[in-house]
Parts: structure tokens; C-alpha cells; sequence
């Protein structure tokens, strides 16, 4: 299975459409990929919180509609990143949405935990409560936004659901990067599965971001690594690694907290 990460700087003196324009773009190249995944809220930048109003979109809004016809042209299945969504009732979300490769909406993830410490994101946006997977030809997908990979109990809802791979859009600071891919690494290690975390490139709205996106196999291994520029990060992956990965090593299967424990 093919993955290519497009991880897209979000320049303040680029317009959201022209971004979408050129992500589409962008998308279109990746044909011969099965799955695209796409950054964290890359319309209009995840720390641009005065722009959250404004752009906020429906479901399938105009980055929905440049996405789904991406998609269908490329003939992949697309993780497109998020965006900010706003319900009929007029709630924002932080959504990512999940394309098959005729273009069609298939699954649409509300991020569950919300960045901000009491500001920004985390009071601006509702929080989701559903943990979603999707399932690909070769492989489940388990979806998490940023700030999630914080949560581990998040991954292991996700795992107990049939994820294989997990896949993490982010906005992540470079400040903070060296929490990024320590982070990164230990979901794989811990829930045996691939993940792909993409982040972008750039600055927002002030904070620059950390680039570095990331592939890490069921055991750990760094696949690839993008640097703090623009980039498409393109890697091949085994999906039955997961499995043999399980059965060679089944910590998985010594799990006592969070489940009920048979009687002996």
C-alpha cells in the first residue's frame, strides 16, 4: 500500500481558495497512491483562531467540493486534513473528512480533544465523541486530530475498533516537535500499527510550525520523515506487518486495565 503525506505550508498572504486550488492540485499528482493524507485544519491554518468564524464551512462546503473532484480525478483515497465546520445550529467543529476514490464522503471525524487550555480552539469549538474508523482494501484507518496524540486511551479505543493504521493530521509548533515524534512513535509501539502524522509547514498566525511529518511501522520504525519545508513524503507499506507483528509479539493480547479480565 502506497501513502504520500502532502505537508503544505499555510502562507497568511495566500487566499483559502487559492490554498484549496493548489491542494487540489497537489492531490492530483499523487495518482498510483492509495491513500493521500492531508494536514490539520490547512485552509485556513490551526492557531489562526480570528479566521475560525469567517471560514468556517458545512460539511460539504467548498473544501468538501475541491477535495471530492481531486479525488475522483487521482483515483485515491484521501484523508483530507480537517477544517472548520460549522453545524446548522452553528457550532464549529474541528472536522476531518475521509474520501473513497470516486470522491465520495465516506466518514467525517469531530477532534475529540480540543487544544487551548481554556482559549483559541478549545473554547471556540465543540468537542467530539465518537471515535471513528474506516476501513481501506488493505487496511483500517483510526482516526485522530493533533492534540489527541497526547491521549493514548484514545488509540487503544481505537485498536479494540480494528484499526491498523493511524492517521493524525496536525498544526504541531515547532517548539514542540521533539513531543511530536516521541509521540508519534509511541502510539506505534504501543498499539503494534502503522501511523502516519501529518503536519504542516510554515507559520501560523504567528507560530511556526514544526514540519516533520512522520511514518512509523507496528514496530516502531521510522519509515520516513519529512523536514520543516513543503513536502510530499511518499512511503510504501506492508499492511500485513501489523498482523505478523501482533502474533510475534502479543502484548496486546496481556492487557488487564480497561478490559474485563476473564475468570481464571
Amino acid at each position: 500500500m502506497r501513502a504520500s503525506l502532502i505537508q503544505i505550508a499555510v502562507n497568511p498572504d495566500e487566499s483559502v481558495n487559492s490554498r484549496r486550488q493548489r491542494m487540489a492540485a497537489l492531490v492530483r499528482e499523487q495518482r498510483g497512491a492509495d491513500l493521500v493524507v492531508l494536514p490539520e485544519l490547512w485552509p485556513v491554518g490551526a492557531f489562526a483562531y480570528e479566521m475560525f468564524a469567517e471560514e468556517a464551512e458545512p460539511l460539504e462546503g467548498p473544501t468538501y467540493e475541491a477535495m471530492s473532484k481531486a479525488v475522483a480525478d487521482a483515483g485515491v483515497w484521501l484523508h483530507a486534513g480537517s477544517i472548520v465546520e460549522r453545524d446548522p445550529g452553528g457550532a464549529l467543529y474541528n472536522t476531518s473528512l475521509v474520501f473513497s476514490p470516486d470522491g465520495e464522503l465516506v466518514r467525517s471525524y469531530r477532534k475529540i480533544h480540543r487544544f487551548g487550555f481554556d482559549k483559541g480552539e478549545a473554547v471556540m469549538m465543540g468537542a467530539g465523541a465518537e471515535l471513528v474508523t474506516v476501513r481501506l482494501p488493505d487496511t483500517t484507518l483510526g482516526l485522530a486530530t493533533c492534540y489527541d496524540l497526547r491521549f493514548p486511551e484514545l488509540f487503544r479505543g481505537l485498536v479494540d475498533a480494528g484499526a491498523q493504521t493511524l492517521v493524525i493530521p496536525a498544526g504541531w509548533p515547532a517548539r514542540r516537535r521533539d513531543h511530536w515524534t516521541l509521540l508519534a512513535r509511541a502510539r506505534a509501539v504501543e498499539n503494534q500499527a502503522y501511523v502516519l502524522a501529518c503536519g504542516t509547514a510554515g507559520t501560523h498566525a504567528g507560530v511556526e510550525q514544526a514540519g516533520h511529518s512522520i511514518v512509523i511501522d507496528p514496530w516502531g520504525t521510522v519509515l520516513a520523515e519529512a523536514g520543516a519545508a513543503e513536502e510530499v513524503l511518499t512511503v510504501d507499506l506492508d499492511p500485513a506487518k501489523v498482523t505478523t507483528t501482533r502474533e510475534q509479539f502479543p502484548a496486546l493480547k496481556d492487557r488487564r486495565l480497561g478490559l474485563p479480565v476473564p475468570p481464571r
